[in-house]
């Protein structure tokens, strides 16, 4: 039997040979993927959201795809797939405007989940102290009790400011409604958005985008609550022991004043101030597809933006599956970090469990050899690019190259 006793230069060397294996695995691990010959291009996806940065109008049409419509005079509109969030065209998508009490979308998003519908709340005076002349109003009265769904009523029919007040202050009141509002906008990816009033009072900064304003649509009727009240068009409002009738500001919902109501319309809201013009957010369900559109200040005024937004309606439904999109409604996804505990522990696995002092060095070097073989590599693939690339930059520009 022969006993081996262990000296202390041994473990130092051992501890060598574990260090020079993990720099080995980790140099192997990095080495040649640098080295390597780039992957292949993936294909391009069916659209490229850097089109709706652009101003003017963005389509991609196929041989079968409709005209657009003509005199559209609006200063900017979307037309989206709401199910999908495909754009499917766009007039200047992200141009800020002042977006009147489409802006009252954003605050349902914000507000409705913070809020329980049976609810009951007595209004008080200083509630409505604050509600903008001139507002659109359903009728809230100081001292009276409502219950929240009737207040939310009163918002998404007759675009209430008054209720929108109420509401705002039972939801911890303005200014944090306000905040509310535009972290769920940033959550969105609506980017354009700026609130300063929830319920679309014209205010020195307000802005939004008829992009935006497509993704606050969109998200509203993917929520039972929002899609409920947005295609409520006639209801009931309370006053003490009776009542009386409100019905939806939207004249394609509702066919009201001259207007023909526009089949399928699901919503979703309008909405009007001297500073915005007439602005439009509106979703009609056919068959198996719903299009969205907003619309932002037509010039032709009057009625325009409900014509505008008929005719977009009826161009979505006949392009959708006829072109490619322009962009989407979905935020963009965030991009992952290099996972550097997956790499380390790659590498960990690599290295042998327990090293004895009869182990040999071999394996460490050998390993340590490939990776820095593999690095110098990779640094001659990368220095022989650079000079072709330098070589046919100098031939396009004329220089004479050897």
């Amino acid at each position: 039997m022969v006993i081996r006793y262990l000296s202390r230069p041994a473990r130092r060397t051992t501890a060598v040979r574990a260090t020079a294996l993990a720099t080995g695995a980790l140099v192997c691990l990095t080495g040649p993927a640098a080295a390597a010959e780039p992957a292949p291009p993936k294909p391009p996806p069916a659209y490229t959201s850097s089109l709706l940065d652009r101003p003017g109008t963005q389509v991609r049409p196929g041989p079968h795809t409709p005209p657009l419509p003509r005199g559209l005079s609006a200063l900017s509109w979307v037309v989206s797939d709401a199910r999908t969030g495909e754009v499917l065209a766009a007039h200047n998508a992200h141009r800020r405007l002042p977006p009147a009490s489409t802006l009252k979308s954003l605050f349902a998003l914000a507000a409705l989940p913070r809020l329980r519908p049976e609810t009951r709340h007595t209004v008080t005076d200083r509630e409505l102290s604050r509600v903008g002349g001139g507002s659109s109003l359903v009728g809230v009265a100081a001292g009276r009790s409502y219950r929240v769904s009737d207040l939310w009523r009163g918002v998404f029919l007759s675009s209430g400011n008054d209720a929108v007040h109420v509401l705002a202050g039972m939801n911890g009141g303005w200014q944090r409604t306000v905040q509310q509002m535009r972290e769920k906008a940033r959550a969105l990816g609506a980017r354009d958005t700026h609130v300063v009033s929830p319920d679309g009072y014209d205010a020195p900064g307000q802005v939004s985008s008829a992009y935006d304003l497509a993704v606050f649509g969109r998200a509203g009727l993917a929520d039972p609550q929002f899609a409920r009240y947005c295609s409520t068009a006639v209801a009931r409002f309370p006053h003490g022991n009776w009542s009386y009738p409100i019905q939806n500001t939207n004249r394609l919902l509702t066919g009201a004043d001259g207007v023909a109501r526009y089949p399928g319309l699901i919503g979703v809201k309008n909405g009007y101030t001297s500073g915005a013009g007439n602005t439009l957010i509106a979703a009609a369900h056919r068959g198996a597809r719903t299009v969205l559109v907003t619309v932002m200040n037509p010039q032709r005024g009057g009625f325009a933006v409900y014509e505008e937004a008929r005719s977009l309606l009826d161009w979505g439904f006949a392009a959708s599956g006829r072109l490619r999109p322009v962009g989407s409604l979905l935020p963009a996804k965030p991009r992952k970090a290099p996972d550097r505990a997956r790499q380390a522990a790659a590498a960990a696995s690599i290295l042998p469990p327990a090293a004895t002092d009869d182990d040999s060095d071999w394996p460490a070097l050998v390993l340590v050899g490939v990776g820095s073989t593999a690095l110098i590599a990779g640094g001659v693939v990368i220095v022989r690019r650079r000079a072709a690339t330098v070589a046919r930059r100098r031939a396009a520009e004329g220089e004479f190259v050897p």
